[in-house]
């Protein structure tokens, strides 16, 4: 390259955003790391502090992660106080705006007197920039950013229903993980669309995403890919992806709510997926997003066996003695180190 390269590396999740900062004349271990508070944790926080003291909101900015911003504007309007937001800032809450009013939201274009207002969005750059000067870092050539989105489904259908059609459809298609990211976005990623609006030249991919490629940096989790395969899951603080890996390629998973799994029933649909006998309408019954596993998927002695778990809730699967995938020695920055391998900085 002609230049040195520095990526900065964003994984939203819905508890944290985890931040890694790679230089290509720098070791992984010397790079500049920080997690913190998601944005949708630090939205959460601003509207529990005006329902506190009593005060509207409005809402602006662009659409992001809902989750604990979500619930924390329920909470506010339950307390009978008023909540307006902009169009692009509601539709964090629905894509569909008609949901968003009937949970008592008001659609406005411009700021009411009195209320307070509340900016919307998973990227505050300045932000960023601020700590770069505080701390004389040189800024980044180059962004990559993970960020869950369920995608903006037909009218009267449901997100979940309408994210697993697009896992299906990647896995009926061939699953090679190279498709897994984004530089121009599909327009019905609403919220990856809100992110390439804040940063236009930013390599975007699904959180999800993210944790498997940052898996495949560990060098067992590597290994069984690509013999045997492997069952790579992570346990978020939204959300449990398992997926089957092998040879570059997903052959199936499931996508569940990790609030709604104990170590009993993650072990269930596990091992269903590893024999390839998971159902979509038993997750999706569930609770969960639901289930998909290719026809064709490979069988055999041992296929699948391996089984390494990631994610900061990873502690649920602690007693069922699967590896803890531990990338570069930080699990934390999985996702980081997942959306570097995508952009072809770091080896798999």
């Amino acid at each position: 390259m002609s230049h040195q390269e520095r990526v900065l590396a964003i994984d939203i999740g819905a508890g944290t955003q985890d931040i890694l900062l790679y230089e290509e004349d720098a070791s992984i271990e010397n790079s500049v790391q920080l997690v913190l508070p998601s944005p949708t944790v630090q939205v959460a926080r601003q509207i529990r502090q005006a329902t506190d003291a009593g005060s509207d909101i409005f809402l602006t900015g662009v659409t992001m992660g809902g989750g604990p911003c979500t619930k924390a504007l329920k909470e506010h309007l339950n307390k009978g106080l008023k909540a307006m937001a902009t169009p692009q800032a509601a539709a964090t809450f629905d894509d569909d705006l008609d949901v968003v009013k009937s949970m008592g939201v008001e659609i406005v274009s411009a700021p009411p007197p009195g209320a307070k207002r509340i900016h919307l969005s998973d990227v505050n750059w300045d932000a960023f920039h601020r700590v770069f000067e505080l701390f004389e870092i040189e800024p980044p050539t180059s962004l990559a950013i993970a960020v869950q989105d369920h995608g903006r489904p037909p009218k009267g259908e449901s997100d979940r229903v309408f994210r697993f059609q697009l896992w299906r459809k990647f896995v009926m298609s061939g699953g090679d993980l190279q498709g897994l990211g984004y530089r121009e976005v599909p327009p019905f990623l609403t919220r990856m669309t809100a992110v390439k609006q804040m940063v236009p030249h930013a390599f975007l991919m699904d959180t999800a995403s993210a944790a498997i490629w940052g898996c495949l940096c560990d060098p067992w989790v590597n290994r069984q890919m690509k013999t045997k395969g492997c069952l790579i899951v992570n346990v978020g603080n939204g959300h449990t992806l398992g997926a089957l890996i092998h040879k570059g390629r997903m052959w199936g998973l499931f996508e569940h709510h990790t609030r709604l799994l104990d170590a009993d029933s993650l072990g269930f649909y596990l091992d269903k997926l590893q024999r390839g006998a998971i159902t979509n309408e038993e997750v999706f019954a569930d609770g969960g997003h639901g289930a998909f596993v290719h026809p064709d998927m490979p069988r055999g002695p041992g296929m699948f066996a391996a089984i390494a778990v990631t994610g900061p809730n990873r502690a649920k699967a602690a007693d069922l003695g699967f590896h803890l995938a531990n990338p570069y020695g930080d699990m934390m920055l999985t996702g980081c180190f997942g959306l570097l391998a995508a952009t072809g900085f770091l080896p798999i």
